[in-house]
């Protein structure tokens, strides 16, 4: 088969496997979320059976569910918490919102500045409300069928490797399979819990300095950049966007913030930037590389493009599971003479296999 029919072969397939992805993202979208949790819990499972002595892997397995089912559910209760909180100063909010668009279009000179009422209540604006609505409502449904998937997923995994010997009678190409799986399952499980704890750390650090500068809300915040730095590259940015957003708005500017002119919300919102983003930037320069070196061997260009595409096939579902669906991929177009061209292309060292060169 010569180079053109190759190129073409590829082009087609490369578009019906899109075509389906994006058609089927209902489906596969909350069951790669279910997947990737579920990785997650086995991992956090192996961990504490590794560690302790006293637990046998069932009860580390209870555990590991338990922990992660209930750190999702306690993200759930702080958001509505924190949604409580600032519709009961609503009205706060609104006029010091209100106080600060007046602030812009004097400065600019645009003339008599619309209310917060006014601007939501357009056209542009029930849409947007809209649509945020019928997101919040796929969410709500997917977490049910999340939820399922997960546990149809435990019970289905004592069966796989007597599945795996049906379907693979060779023993060789048994056990390639059985590496190959047990690689993508390193990949994925390593860049999550490295995501987590890299997160983690963020979060707890960006809470304390939210607490120091006076934030309202700031366990909320803490939470929400949490799940923001899932996502990568613009998940990092976003999250050093909202705390300022917020404190910009928030009805009284702590005492400490010198004079009273009400332009002072300025610099507070610049201090408290300036706070959230020495976290974001230090650990993510310095310390999330050395980190994610070994677990994560994608090239800087590949995470933002995979970001999109997914982000574009799959919604939010698939912002967050970009980086980790991108391994996969990787790990898998390792495997074949054919595609491992891809896998080098993907790879940040031109090293797919991760195996250090001699």
């Amino acid at each position: 088969m010569d180079v053109n029919a190759k190129t073409g072969i590829w082009v087609i397939a490369t578009g019906v496997i899109i075509a389906l992805l994006y058609l089927g993202r209902e489906i596969l979208a909350p069951f790669a979320l279910a997947v990737f949790l579920f990785l997650v819990m086995e991992g956090f499972g192996r961990i504490i059976d590794e560690r302790s002595k006293l637990l046998n892997r069932s009860a580390a397995r209870a555990i590991s569910i338990f922990l992660v089912i209930g750190g999702f559910f306690g993200f759930i209760v702080l958001l509505a918490r924190g949604i409580s909180e600032f519709g009961s100063q609503s009205v706060s909010y609104e006029r010091k919102i209100n106080a600060l668009i007046s602030d812009i279009y004097g400065q600019i000179g645009m003339g008599e500045a619309p209310t917060l009422t006014e601007l939501v209540f357009n056209e542009g604006g029930q849409r947007f409300l809209a649509t945020i609505a019928n997101a919040t409502g796929d969410l709500s449904g997917d977490i049910v069928l999340i939820l399922i998937y997960i546990g149809f997923l435990f019970l289905a995994q004592s069966a796989w490797p007597d599945k795996l010997d049906a379907i693979f009678g060779d023993a060789q190409e048994r056990d390639q399979v059985r590496e190959v799986g047990d690689a993508a399952r390193r990949g994925i499980e390593t860049y999550l819990w490295t995501q987590t704890v890299i997160s983690a750390l963020i979060t707890v650090l960006t809470y304390v300095t939210l607490l120091a500068l006076g934030v309202q809300n700031a366990l909320f915040l803490a939470a929400l950049i949490f799940v923001l730095n899932y996502i990568p590259t613009v998940g990092s940015i976003v999250a050093a966007l909202v705390p300022p957003l917020f404190a910009l708005v928030q009805p009284e500017v702590p005492a400490w913030i010198p004079g009273a002119d009400p332009r002072d919300a300025y610099i507070y919102a610049l201090l408290v930037f300036a706070g959230v983003s020495f976290w974001q930037f230090a650990i993510g320069n310095f310390l999330q590389p050395r980190m994610m070196g070994e677990s994560l061997n994608l090239s800087s260009l590949v995470v933002l493009l995979a970001l999109a595409i997914w982000g574009a096939i799959w919604g939010i579902p698939g912002m967050f599971l970009s980086a980790p669906l991108t391994v996969l991929m990787m790990v898998l177009f390792a495997q074949s003479p054919a595609t491992r061209w891809v896998a080098i292309l993907l790879s940040a060292d031109g090293n797919p296999d991760g195996k250090k060169r001699v």
